[in-house]
């Protein structure tokens, strides 16, 4: 896509940002369900979501998109409840570990270079 503010570039913003924040919720409640296979599942799901953001849009802003709604859904979710417990509990290192995880994850998919006018190629050019 263009880097031009078209009306599907914006819905494919919107989009994303509904997307991170559902991965988002549903990453931070498997992460306390399932520890470790949570945790990497959880990243795993924000690796894919956020590259798929970085090569639709063509820049780091759909990674940027995603990434505010997955945070978006931890603030949501660990705010207090009405009746006085919290739906996220900060008591284990898995909830840091996919802060943490997906900040960088996050952070690789933005900087990240594609190249989509040629194929990627193993063999080095000497020279």
């Amino acid at each position: 896509m263009s880097t031009a503010w078209t009306p599907a570039r914006i819905v494919v913003l919107l989009g994303l940002l509904v997307l991170g924040a559902l991965t988002g919720a549903a990453g931070w409640l498997v992460v306390d369900l399932w520890f470790p296979g949570g945790l990497l599942l959880a990243l795993l799901a924000l690796f894919g979501l956020f590259l798929a953001g970085r090569i639709s849009t063509g820049t780091g802003i759909g990674v940027g998109a995603a990434a505010v709604g997955w945070f978006l859904s931890y603030v949501v979710l660990s705010l207090p409840r009405p009746e006085g417990d919290f739906l996220l509990g900060s008591s284990g290192i898995g909830m840091y570990a996919y802060l943490l995880g997906g900040s960088a994850i996050a952070v690789i998919c933005a900087t990240m270079r594609l190249s989509p006018d040629r194929p990627v190629s193993a063999v080095r050019p000497r020279g």
